[in-house]
């Protein structure tokens, strides 16, 4: 019977890796993203991303994120958000700091659809670094790290770094990041 048992979960967990391994689709905060599904409805689904979620929400960038854009969201973690010093996330979020918390979310926006491959490229052409123009209006700029690790710098001098890329969905891309990058 522990035979039986032990096959029968064997042959279970082999289905379910397969099904897994064979989905084209990232899966970010344990949940699968797809690219039928814009950046909003892929995003609200994301374990990793509730804290960007609610600022979104609170910034009144919902109908935005969700047109036909393309856009290019470089989205940072819950983890991401709790680097910041304390109290930063919960000042933003009040509704007398919308305007700020705007400037801060579109910073992490660039029109277009730029993949992993895009950035690389753009890279190479600026010889090391190239130069991304916000949709808040300010400049990222985006490098190789130890020749692999695609790197933002922002206004500030501060780093982020892609940890998941390529993501797509049906009004862009977007990138997760380990860092919030903020405007000058």
């Amino acid at each position: 019977m522990k035979n039986k048992l032990f096959a029968l979960f064997a042959v279970a967990l082999l289905a379910a890796t397969s099904l897994v391994a064979g989905s084209k689709n990232p899966m970010v905060g344990g949940q699968e993203m797809f690219p039928s599904k814009n950046i909003v409805q892929n995003a609200v689904n994301s374990a990793d991303h509730t804290t960007l979620v609610a600022a979104v929400k609170a910034a009144g960038l919902v109908d935005t994120l969700q047109s036909a854009g393309p856009f290019t969201v470089f989205a940072p973690t819950n983890d991401a958000f709790a680097k910041l010093p304390a109290g930063t996330v919960d000042t933003l979020l009040k509704p007398e700091n919308k305007d700020t918390l705007t400037k801060v979310l579109t910073y992490h926006v660039v029109a277009g659809k730029l993949s992993a491959a895009d950035l690389k490229k753009k890279i190479k052409e600026g010889n090391g670094t190239a130069e991304l123009t916000t949709v808040e209006g300010g400049k990222l700029w985006v490098s190789l790290h130890m020749g692999k690790h695609i790197m933002l710098k922002d206004e500030k001098g501060g780093t982020a770094y892609i940890t998941i890329s390529d993501v797509f969905q049906s009004n862009g891309v977007i990138h997760v990041i380990d860092g919030v990058v903020l405007p000058n």
